[in-house]
């Protein structure tokens, strides 16, 4: 009697089986966690570092960031830890409404947590008499709020450029032709080098969720200005979005079209075979007629070698000369 294996649940799926996508819950904190880690460490590192003494410069660190967390918790949620790039994605198609707004949702929330964490160490610090003029050196702003005192068009124009670029980086490379690891190293790289851009015109974050982070602990001028920060950076999403979304409605199509060719071609090679199995068949006589002449004359081969052997012995009789 033969033993029964047991079930494998470590096999791997057969080949084009797609993976059970996990539930909402655990992609809410993938999401929310990812994003605590970002706004915990783009808005720490500048905030308890000296520029003077400091191995690591914060845009660097916040790159490193949010390669890390893509690498860590991409594969459950995805990997956004950012409003405009979740926008982006609902424009591109990839994801529904209602997860999108849950995406959002548990992104501010991650970000608020963090922005309290570093609050209160900030609080226990004897040296920081104001923890919210503390906070107002991290936050974004634009106009006397700006280190280089950048208008309000300008800020608004590098935010949604900046959202844009990083939002197509992140659609391009999270593509299923791509590495695991292409996602998560472009966007890092991306996001840092922009960050080094925004920091120097206005703190500007490129996300919603840091923006609303730090401008609840900031001053009062902070919330002001936030609108910016927020609609800005959703703006250049939905432009990155919309034209990834004309990019598969255009690949659909090519491939549309390339396979009604090849259909076309079939149906075209079908009409034809009848009429050429027919050419093949007409030099062939038809079988009637070999019946028939078998049955006319059954032996034609014996009859004329028993008609030679007839005339040889006539010829050696001499009845023939």
């Amino acid at each position: 009697m033969s033993t029964p294996v047991p079930a494998r649940h470590d096999a791997v799926p057969p080949s084009g089986a797609v993976a059970a996508q996990p539930r909402l819950l655990p992609r809410l904190v993938a999401e929310a966690f990812g994003t605590f880690f970002l706004a915990l460490a783009g808005l720490g590192v500048p905030l308890f570092s000296l520029p003077q003494s400091s191995p690591l410069p914060a845009a660097l660190a916040a790159g490193l960031a949010v390669t890390a967390a893509m690498l860590a918790f991409g594969h459950v949620s995805g990997g956004h830890f950012n409003p405009a790039i979740t926008a982006g994605h609902l424009v591109a198609g990839r994801i529904r409404l209602g997860g999108a707004a849950a995406y959002t949702v548990a992104q501010v929330a991650g970000g608020m947590v963090a922005a309290f964490a570093l609050y209160g160490i900030l609080r226990t610090l004897p040296g920081i008499a104001d923890s919210r003029t503390a906070f107002d050196t991290v936050t974004a702003g634009f106009g006397e709020h700006s280190i280089i005192q950048a208008p309000l068009a300008a800020v608004l124009l590098l935010e949604m450029i900046g959202a844009a670029i990083i939002t197509a980086v992140f659609l391009g490379t999270a593509d299923r032709r791509s590495g695991p690891s292409a996602a998560p190293v472009a966007v890092g790289l991306s996001f840092a080098v922009l960050l080094q851009l925004g920091l120097s015109v206005g703190n500007l974050p490129f996300n919603p969720a840091r923006a609303v982070a730090s401008a609840v602990f900031s001053s009062g001028w902070a919330v002001e200005q936030l609108w910016v920060f927020v609609a800005a950076p959703f703006a250049g999403a939905v432009i990155a979005g919309l034209a990834f979304r004309s990019f598969n409605a255009a690949s659909s199509a090519a491939a549309a079209s390339a396979d009604s060719a090849d259909v076309l071609a079939a149906g075209n090679a079908a009409e034809q075979l009848p009429a050429v199995a027919g050419n093949a068949a007409d030099p062939v006589p038809p079988v009637e007629e070999f019946v028939a002449a078998r049955e006319a004359d059954p032996k034609p081969a014996a009859r004329n070698t028993e008609a030679e052997a007839s005339e040889a012995q006539e010829f050696f009789d001499g009845k023939r000369g």
